[in-house]
């Protein structure tokens, strides 16, 4: 069996460092019938917006199968499970607790803990309630003070229990694939739309941040901001310009109001039209003090100078070697994200909180020989490694994904688990990058 090799004097190979697997609520738990609907529930339901027609309405059926699954989590010897609350399971239409949703997530995190699991609970994992996006959702200013109600009930609810809270899952994911280009739910369009839509979640959080602190004092409260780095396609001066203003676009422009209380110098090139509006006191309540950093990566991309007029840059073809999805394979840009962040801001503790690679997966006698996806996390481990080695804090790193799930307009073509579903028999079958994992982990010395 292939291995994932780290050295033995790497801080990763201490008890203290953290390994997990990640999923999220709406990918993998099915059970709508016990929920509000959601934004994806909508957006699955609308002709031509997955790819292969197909919904989340039972998924991996994680709603009926919760108790397996803690095994098997348990079974790959990881030391902490990220999940998603599913805010439309546990808050009802007039904004009070459903207590069968709740008591699922209790029951859940109480059965991780049992197994000495380590829950890492995300607050926002893209399931916005249909109810409030049909009052304009992260374009409506109220959502993000709907967004604290919540926050305040549910960790009211599950408490201490909970090892770690983040308020929300990439926020870029929600803004702009979902408000400014429109290939996720709710599929609006406009850059108007997405910087707004982006500017009221990251608002959202820094509500959210001192209920957190106050209901949780105890945990790790923080949040979950994906990058993909941002490379000149030539030495061009231009390019590099490009490539700076794609970077401060898509990356600085969710970390740095955070981290600085401020947005990007980009913000100033996009004119009355693009900018957000915002209101006096907004960037002191998003820059407030988090617990912890969660970054996830999976890729790179090329950037040269704009050919379009009102654009700040052009876009390239990821470069080969590629995932199933399509995403060049290049372990060294998240060694060289870590670093560069770390240079740029003051970081609390950092989790890599999701990697991992779609793979065309195949069962053969009852085996799923994933070489390609072992060799990947092999070497975006190597990679966590090379950056700690550099003086980065990451204390933790999560694989994404725990198993084959809904992969969002992709539908179910496209595999990121380490274990392999039947979605026809909703069987669990570990892969080799599963049991590589495994051996990973549980070779730790004290």
């Amino acid at each position: 069996m292939n291995k994932i090799t780290l050295p033995i004097t790497s801080p990763m190979m201490k008890r203290q460092f953290t390994f997990g697997v990640a999923t999220a609520s709406f990918q993998i738990e099915g059970g709508i019938e016990h929920r509000l609907p959601c934004i994806w529930d909508t957006f699955c339901d609308t002709d031509g917006k997955i790819a292969d027609s197909s919904n989340g309405k039972i998924a991996c059926d994680h709603f009926n199968k919760w108790q397996d699954d803690v095994e098997l989590i348990s079974s790959l010897g990881v030391d902490a499970y990220r999940l998603s609350i599913s805010w439309p399971r546990v808050i009802k239409q007039d904004g009070t607790l459903n207590e069968e949703g709740v008591s699922f997530y209790q029951n859940l995190i109480d059965g991780l803990n049992a197994k000495n699991i380590k829950v890492f609970a995300t607050l926002y994992h893209w399931d916005l309630p249909q109810h409030l996006e049909d009052q304009g959702g992260w374009l409506n200013r109220e959502t993000a003070y709907k967004f604290a109600q919540y926050v305040d009930l549910i960790s009211k609810e599950l408490g201490e229990k909970v090892h770690s809270y983040a308020t929300f899952n990439e926020p870029f994911c929600s803004a702009f694939l979902g408000y400014e280009i429109g290939v996720h739910a709710p599929g609006k369009t406009g850059k108007a739309n997405g910087r707004q839509a982006a500017h009221h979640i990251l608002l959202a959080h820094g509500l959210a941040m001192p209920i957190l602190q106050k209901n949780c004092p105890n945990s790790l409260n923080g949040i979950v901001l994906n990058f993909t780095p941002c490379y000149a396609a030539s030495d061009s001066d231009a390019d590099k310009q490009a490539a700076e203003y794609a970077d401060q676009y898509i990356n600085q422009w969710y970390i740095k109001p955070i981290m600085d209380g401020a947005y990007p110098s980009i913000i100033d090139k996009l004119g009355n039209d693009w900018a957000p509006d915002m209101q006096e006191g907004d960037l002191a309540i998003i820059n407030c003090p988090v617990d912890f950093l969660g970054i996830n990566y999976y890729t790179r991309l090329l950037y040269s100078a704009p050919t379009q007029d009102g654009e700040f840059y052009t876009e390239h073809d990821h470069l080969f070697p590629r995932t199933d999805i399509g995403w060049e394979i290049y372990p060294k840009a998240l060694t060289e994200l870590l670093v560069s962040l770390n240079s740029k801001y003051t970081l609390p503790p950092v989790y890599v909180t999701e990697n991992g690679a779609a793979i065309a997966d195949q069962m053969v006698d009852g085996i799923v020989q994933d070489t390609d996806r072992i060799n990947y996390y092999n070497g975006h481990l190597n990679a966590v490694n090379d950056a700690i080695t550099d003086g980065v804090n990451v204390v933790g790193y999560f694989a994404w994904s725990l198993m084959d799930n809904f992969e969002w307009a992709e539908g179910y073509l496209k595999r990121f688990g380490i274990v392999y579903v039947d979605y026809d028999t909703q069987v669990r079958t570990i892969k080799q990058s599963g049991l590589a994992y495994k051996d990973l982990i549980t070779s730790r010395g004290e």
